[in-house]
């Protein structure tokens, strides 16, 4: 590095913001595919990045940084006692796919089965609570967990009720009350979706920073003097910081960034699309799905599944330090730029899905592991959303932009031609609920069918389901959901609304099963 550094021993800052979420697991549903979703997350991301933050705690406290959210639905489903037991019978189903291999794939598969291994001693050594190891990382500050919409509703369309968007962000922020023990500050707004007024529901909440595309930012009233490198403040008090889509993109993007490299783990070829139905019937999987069992390398981005060659964990091992070394070389010479072209200690925002560290990049735990222990190499200072906040910035006064971190920073990969048709659906029954929940009852039954309506209305307004329609992958899984949610809402409706027509096994089978935010308040949707 050439040139004199700024007033401090780094030439800038940046905080990596990971997002984990995934949607809500039906209790008594056996084999679905939202579980596998849970466990693979688990063995590939949730776990290998505890490993790497606890790691390199040991090493670095002050430069371990990192801000991460935690979905309402990701932590009731990681604290469920049925799911953990569930996952320890899982993970040795895999292990025991993996000893049926042919010799020369056993060989090719030494690493899976060596890290799953290791990964599950992790999981035992905890108790499958996972939660505890992360609140400890935010006790201690080097975690900043922030929560997010209860069910990951997509906030922009719910806005025509603004108290269903109350509703989705009160039972978050209970929920993140329940099991950390303090109120969030920070929140992830779904898909960091943003519309007009909404921060002032964030106050009036107890929220006092989030995340936004760039677009959200840079599109502000006025437009901020120092873009997406400094946060701004709206003019009802809410932080936000932007995304700075060049220190993002060499990570997200499989064509243009590290993680379509030709030595990475192949995420398409998967052992349970291999294997016959027969084989998968005999370890209790009903039907071809992906295992999570992967030990084939990219090779090329134009060689077919089949012609892939085997994974060489030492090669890929060797390019993803070279991948964290270029990255942080790049993001220097950016933060140097920047410090010389203004007066301002420039701060770069770097948001991502957490899944794509371990899950769709399986190498991405080994590449924060080495941004965290490299970082200082490069005089760049790692930290995290409320550690910026502590130092009392003096913020410029903006309002942000409607925007989300699709395509162009718009709305419409949750609204479009494929997925328009849920949003009168949720909108009629967010407006009757919102009337009936006003409504003074006072008889405990009746507020148990409301709360239980409330869950189901909050599963129905998630918004995997709508990029899943989009996406054109699992659809018919994703509009039966809806569909089953939906219905669920309005068959409790019908029996608060007229009494002498109870159902009670349905109204038992269903709180059984959609057992989500047990702590769910019917005044968490009134203004």
């Amino acid at each position: 590095m050439n040139g004199p550094l700024p007033n401090k021993n780094y030439l800038g800052r940046l905080a990596i913001v990971l997002h984990a979420h995934l949607p809500f697991v039906r209790k008594n549903e056996k084999n679905s595919l939202e579980e596998d979703w849970l466990f693979q997350a688990i063995l590939e991301c949730y776990i290998p990045l505890l490993q790497v933050m606890e790691s390199s705690k040991k090493q670095d406290t002050s430069n371990t940084k990192l801000t991460l959210s935690l979905s309402p639905t990701l932590l009731s489903l990681l604290q469920n006692k049925q799911i953990q037991k569930k996952y320890s019978s899982w993970i040795k189903t895999r292990i025991e796919f993996l000893n049926d291999l042919s010799k020369k794939e056993q060989a090719a598969s030494e690493f899976l089965l060596r890290n799953i291994k290791n990964n599950y001693l992790y999981w035992e050594k905890c108790s499958g609570d996972l939660v505890e190891r992360f609140k400890n990382l935010n006790l201690t500050g080097n975690l900043d967990i922030l929560t997010c919409a209860a069910t990951h509703g997509y906030l922009p369309i719910l806005r025509e009720n603004p108290e269903t968007v109350l509703g989705q962000i009160n039972t978050a922020i209970r929920s993140h009350k329940v099991i950390f023990g303090t109120r969030p500050l920070g929140i992830w707004l779904p898909e960091c979706a943003y519309y007009e007024k909404l921060d002032e529901i964030l106050l009036n909440c107890g929220i006092r920073y989030a995340v936004l595309d760039g677009h959200g930012i840079l599109n502000g009233s006025p437009r901020p003097r120092y873009g997406v490198y400094a946060p701004i403040c709206s003019k009802k008090g809410i932080a936000f910081f932007g995304r700075d889509s060049e220190s993002t993109l060499p990570v997200w993007s499989s064509r243009e960034g590290y993680p379509g490299n030709s030595v990475y783990r192949e995420f398409h070829k998967d052992l349970g699309w291999e294997l016959s139905s027969t084989e998968l019937q005999k370890k209790g999987i009903p039907t071809s799905r992906p295992l999570g069992l992967k030990f084939h390398r990219i090779t090329n981005n134009n060689c077919s599944l089949g012609k892939k060659e085997f994974y060489v964990e030492d090669e890929a091992i060797k390019k993803v330090e070279e991948h964290a070394d270029n990255y942080l070389l790049s993001r220097s010479k950016q933060l140097k730029k920047l410090s010389l072209s203004a007066s301002f200690e420039p701060l770069l925002i770097a948001p991502f899905d957490a899944e794509l560290f371990g899950h769709w990049w399986y190498e991405g735990p080994r590449f924060i592991e080495n941004i965290l222990k490299r970082s200082t190499k490069y005089f760049i200072k790692l930290t995290n959303l409320r550690e910026i906040l502590l130092q009392n910035p003096n913020l410029q006064i903006c309002d942000p932009s409607p925007s989300s971190w699709g395509q162009g920073g718009f709305h419409n990969y949750w609204l479009n031609d494929k997925n328009a048709w849920i949003v009168p659906e949720i909108t009629k029954a967010g407006s009757v609920f919102v009337e009936l929940s006003s409504n003074k009852f006072n008889d405990d039954f009746s507020i148990r069918l409301l709360k239980q309506a409330a869950r189901e209305l909050l599963l129905s307004e998630s918004s995997d389901w709508s990029f899943i329609l989009k996406a054109g992958t699992t659809t018919e899984l994703a509009k039966e959901r809806i569909d089953r949610h939906l219905f669920r809402f309005w068959k409790l409706i019908e029996m608060l609304e007229n009494k002498s027509f109870i159902d009670y096994k349905f109204l038992k089978n269903i709180e059984e099963e959609d057992n989500i935010f047990p702590n769910i308040r019917i005044q968490d949707w009134q203004l």
